[in-house]
Formats: structure tokens, C-alpha cells, sequence
């Protein structure tokens, strides 16, 4: 037996199902894709801090250039340094060793004046003298005359003390080699007798 359906009876539920889901697919269809999450995307649009920021091959090589003339300056500082202090030891020990030929210059003039040598003689020793104390006033030396100064342990070498009524103890008596300064640097300290005071 057949069913007759009535005219204004509404479409079975399967058919409002299909309709549905075609509008769905439509509407999906026209929407646009959303576009794949990037990792790290949010910060593109930030600014690289600068110490951050590698430096370019100009940069490093303005460095290296910096780096390698401090370096030059101070290696050609040190040996000019150097080079100076060899030249005041090297003129040093040259004044130090004509200082004993000095010496035996005023020596043998105090003894030529004891003994009544020729005045030719005389002369002689004191004009080679005199040149050599004026090559050695060239260099900045000059001699100490310590005799009847107070010792002075900077300056003097005491070798023995005497007594001695006129001169006050701690004085130099008598000077046996003289000594010498060069510049503000002492040569060589003076050798020197020093008062012990009165004998009583």
C-alpha cells in the first residue's frame, strides 16, 4: 500500500543535511588561506641591535690597522728608550775609566812640585790635564771638592777618621781621591779622611 505524501508536508532531515554542508564547501572555498606560521616571523620587522650587528670587513680592517700602529709606537718607544740608556751607560763607563788617568795626572804634577821638576815639565802635565778635565766638563762631569765639608755619605767615601783639634769631628780632613758627578748622577764618590774631633 502506498503512502501519499501531503503537499505542504516540509523535506526529510537527510536533504537539509546536504544542502548545508555544499554551502559550508562554498563559503571555504572563497575565503582566502591563511598564511603558515613562520618561526621567529614576529621579530622580522625589529631592528638588529647595533652591538649585535657583525662588523663589516672595512670595520675589522680599520681595527687591525689601529691595533698594529699602537703596537708599532710602542715598540719604537722602548727602543729609543733603550737605545738612550746604552748610550748614558756606554758614556758612563768610558768617563769612569778616564778618571784613574786623571788621577795619575794630578799625581805626578803634585809630585813634580815637591821634587823641583823643570817648569817645562810642569807645564806640560798641567796643559794635559786641563784637556782632560775640559773633554770630561763636556760630557757633564764634575769633580767634588769635599775637603773641609761635612761627610756626607752620598757623596764621600770615608777610609779612615782622625782626630784632630781644629777641624770639628764629622768633617772631611783631607781628600785622597777626588770624586766626580755627572750631572745630577755621582761618577765616582770622593775618598776621603774625616775628623774624629779633639783628641781630649
Amino acid at each position: 500500500m502506498k503512502t501519499h505524501h501531503h503537499p505542504h508536508e516540509t523535506p526529510s532531515a537527510p536533504a537539509e543535511e546536504t544542502a548545508e554542508r555544499e554551502l559550508a564547501n562554498e563559503e571555504a572555498e572563497a575565503a582566502p588561506e591563511a598564511a603558515p606560521e613562520i618561526p621567529g616571523a614576529e621579530d622580522a620587522g625589529q631592528e638588529v641591535p647595533a652591538e649585535d650587528a657583525a662588523p663589516s670587513p672595512e670595520d675589522a680592517l680599520r681595527d687591525q690597522l689601529l691595533r698594529l700602529q699602537a703596537d708599532f709606537d710602542n715598540y719604537r718607544k722602548r727602543i729609543d728608550r733603550e737605545r738612550k740608556d746604552w748610550a748614558v751607560y756606554a758614556n758612563e763607563k768610558l768617563l769612569k775609566d778616564l778618571l784613574p788617568a786623571l788621577d795619575n795626572f794630578e799625581l805626578g804634577l803634585a809630585n813634580g812640585v815637591k821634587a823641583n821638576a823643570p817648569e817645562a815639565l810642569l807645564e806640560g802635565l798641567r796643559l794635559v790635564k786641563s784637556q782632560l778635565e775640559g773633554a770630561l766638563a763636556k760630557s757633564g762631569v764634575t769633580p767634588i771638592d769635599a775637603e773641609g765639608q761635612p761627610f756626607d755619605p752620598n757623596l764621600h767615601d770615608a777610609i779612615t777618621h782622625m782626630p784632630s783639634p781644629d777641624v770639628p769631628e764629622g768633617t772631611v780632613l783631607a781628600q785622597t781621591r777626588r770624586g766626580y758627578r755627572m750631572g745630577d748622577k755621582l761618577l765616582r764618590p770622593a775618598q776621603v779622611v774625616v775628623s774624629s774631633g779633639s783628641p781630649a
